[in-house]
């Protein structure tokens, strides 16, 4: 019975585990089942943090007789969509397709061999105006079925039919990414750093003005989008635009010419907005999935790992891009604040990174979104005493009327603090802390994804150096760690996820293996440790076998049978990016990090191919190719390659200055001291090595300029390469 979900590497699946609804995990026996007994499958999609899942649940997966009526005329299946996003996008396709919206919970009707012929998302107990319960869907598919199979299995066709004619334009708009044989960068005679001389740009597939040219036109339409009353994009429900920023802040930091400055702008604006919001947990730090409001005032409640450290990342950069003021503390408060929720809250004892936090937290055995965050101004001065209790509730926007329930409220200012605010509300703020820590907190999915964990390695690697944060950088360690100790094996294959320090059978996706590979890049370029290097190089090398075939990107290495189906036999290769990079964009900046510390034109070439979607989309829809534009950006300024040697402190304060000069996608190899230690990328073969001091060689294409041995000089330097 549903106790096959027992035993699930999935916080959802297992949450369903005592459901009276005879579930399956999505696989090949449940569907030979639905076979066998000749039944529909009803595939019923969501995850741990989800609110509404929790509601359908209670409503529907938790009534005897829908139980019963269920189990008799379909087979259930439980899917996670964050262990299977391969399921859930062709599902959530095939539900906007017939109904022109999706979210989860996602109810889909499917054929035996996997191809939906109806669905829809949430669908109440009861009928409500313009909807129906779902015992009435239940009854009206199993009428269906039984009494018009012809009409359900000609619906199926041709939903698979349109999607696979949608799939054929997402892999249209990637086209043919055959490249010509590998082998490094032109290098002057002598090797690397022979000639240290002017800067001499490779050529490749985005360095030239023409694709400048969109990268200039994406900042224009952002501009165009920006919420100028409140910040961010667009309206309601409105997210933290985190892949889009990331961009920004990378255009911002490649000159100083109208577009730059413009971005810069946006950016900013953005993230003061977010920073003052209840987007923003102003008591824990960390960041909720979105707000449902356009003010950013009423969020809904779930903390998902792969917002915050795409989010971490972001603070963090603008930290250092800022000069010394409001803005740059503001910034470092908000990326440490996010960094120790990320590894308070989130980061496991074995190393590995927790998935999300739920939106809802239980009490007394019901469900309330959001209430361990929620304040009543009775509440505040129970805490803090009458009057620190009002003025936090003037300050932070509580009022006796709620903005969440009808008495109680979330905590945000709404706007920057003045610094007599900042400082008073940095004396109260623990009291209030500790107060809601004693409160019933949501549950944690402590499923680890792979990709997402990359993505936490990259930010906390990123932040322990930009902020000066060792523990951070340590942190980021032992998940890198966990990942190659637990998910990667043998013959290099990596899992997707992994429960309890056991790896699951699903391979990862691309995102997965880029994924990772961006956070043992940043790792090495934090630490100087030439095993994340080596890491990284082989996740990109295996990446590139198994999912680049006949000048051909594929998102998954074997799709399912049944996702196979559903999609209408095209493989799913989808550029276009949501609340994560797609694999593709990840996979285009991985690549071109890649070339530039090995030298692999090849490489270099493949990840410029990768990104040719940009000059069709990005006019269009940049928020849907942040990630891609940022891989655009860091690839049309070379990147800048920085090699430095030397003993460490010296060293660190090299690297410092060239952090905060804000150069796109900067790529950073420094010499490790100590016995042992080799250097694994060959951007520092043949460097010298000082016994005092350090040295720091800006090159771009493996060609260096003279090695400098000051921040100043350094800066000189990299202005000279064209930052």
């Amino acid at each position: 019975m549903a106790g096959r979900l027992r035993s699930e590497a999935s916080a959802y699946l297992r949450q369903h585990a005592g459901n009276p609804v005879d579930w399956w995990p999505f696989g090949d026996q449940a569907f030979e089942q639905a076979r066998l007994r000749d039944v529909p499958v009803f595939v019923s999609v969501g995850y741990a943090a989800c609110h509404w899942c929790h509601v359908m649940a209670g409503e529907s997966f938790e009534d005897q007789a829908t139980a019963e009526y269920l189990n008799e005329h379909f087979i259930p299946v439980k899917v996670d969509r964050e262990e299977r996003p391969d399921v859930d996008s062709i599902y959530m396709s095939a539900t906007q397709l017939m109904t022109g919206q999706g979210g989860w919970p996602m109810s889909v009707f499917a054929l035996p061999d996997g191809r939906a012929f109806y669905s829809g998302t949430y669908f109440p107990p009861r009928p409500q105006p313009g909807q129906p319960s779902f015992r009435q869907v239940l009854q009206a598919v199993r009428e269906a079925w039984e009494q018009r199979r012809g009409a359900v299995e000609t619906t199926a066709a041709s939903v698979a039919q349109a999607l696979a004619q949608a799939g054929e334009a997402n892999r249209g708009l990637l086209g043919d990414l055959s490249v010509g044989p590998g082998g490094g960068l032109p290098l002057p005679a002598g090797g690397p750093s022979a000639g240290w001389g002017p800067v001499q740009v490779p050529s490749g597939e985005t360095g030239g003005t023409d694709h400048q040219a969109v990268l200039e036109e994406a900042v224009e339409v952002l501009s165009g989008q920006e919420d100028t009353v409140f910040g961010g994009f667009g309206g309601a429900p409105k997210f933290p635009p985190s892949a889009v920023l990331h961009f920004l802040l990378r255009h911002a930091g490649a000159s100083r010419s109208q577009s730059a400055q413009l971005a810069a702008g946006l950016s900013a604006r953005t993230l003061l907005a977010m920073a003052g919001s209840a987007l923003y947990d102003q008591l824990e730090g960390g960041f909720a999935r979105y707000t449902v409001d356009r003010q950013w005032s009423v969020p809904h409640f779930e903390k998902m790992l792969y917002d915050n450290v795409q989010l971490l990342r972001v603070y963090a950069q603008w930290a250092v891009q800022s000069p010394a003021g409001a803005e740059r503390d503001l910034g470092c408060s908000v990326a440490a604040g996010t960094a120790g929720w990320l590894v308070d809250r989130l980061q496991l004892s074995h190393g590995g990174i927790a998935s999300s936090l739920d939106a809802d937290t239980v009490v007394d055995g019901v469900h309330h979104e959001g209430a361990t965050y929620l304040w009543s101004p009775a509440e505040l001065c129970e805490v803090l005493g009458a009057d620190d209790g009002g003025w936090v509730a003037s300050v932070m926007s509580v009022g006796e009327r709620g903005n969440v329930t009808a008495t109680r409220s979330t905590l945000h200012p709404g706007r920057p603090l003045e610094p007599d605010e900042q400082q008073r509300w940095a004396a109260l703020r623990p009291a209030l802390l500790a107060a809601r820590q004693r409160r019933a907190q949501p549950a944690r999915d402590e499923k680890v994804v792979a990709g997402w964990n990359g993505l936490a390695v990259a930010g906390l690697a990123e932040a322990g150096e930009l902020l000066g944060r060792p523990d951070l950088t340590a942190a980021a360690g032992a998940a890198a760690e966990y990942l190659l100790s637990v998910h990667l094996d043998d013959s290099g294959r990596l899992a997707r996820v992994s429960h309890d320090g056991a790896a699951q059978h699903f391979e990862g996706l691309l995102e997965d293996y880029a994924g990772c590979a961006e956070g043992m890049f940043a790792l090495y370029a934090a630490t100087g440790q030439g095993r994340w290097y080596r890491a990284a190089e082989g996740l990109v090398l295996r990446a590139e076998a198994v999912f680049l075939r006949d000048g051909t990107l594929s998102d998954q290495a074997v799709p399912a049978a049944q996702v196979a189906a559903a999609a209408g036999a095209v493989p799913s290769a989808d550029p276009l990016e949501s609340a994560t990079p797609s694999g593709t964009s990840l996979f285009a900046g991985v690549l071109a990090t890649y070339a530039a510390y090995s030298g692999s034109a090849r490489h270099r070439q493949l990840g410029g191919r990768l990104l040719g979607y940009l000059g069709r989309i990005a006019a269009r829809a940049p928020r849907a190719a942040g990630w891609g534009l940022a891989a655009a950006q860091a690839l049309a300024a070379g990147p800048v390659e920085l090699a430095v040697t030397g003993q460490p402190a010296a060293a660190a304060g090299l690297i410092a200055a060239a952090r905060a000069s804000g150069s796109p996608g900067m790529v950073v190899a420094r010499h490790a001291a100590g016995p042992g230690q080799e250097e694994a990328a060959p951007l520092l073969a043949d460097k010298p090595v000082p016994a005092d001091g350090a040295l720091a060689f800006v090159c771009r294409g493996m060609v260096c300029r003279r090695p400098v041995a000051t921040a100043a000089a350094l800066l000189t330097e990299l202005g000279a390469a064209g930052n």
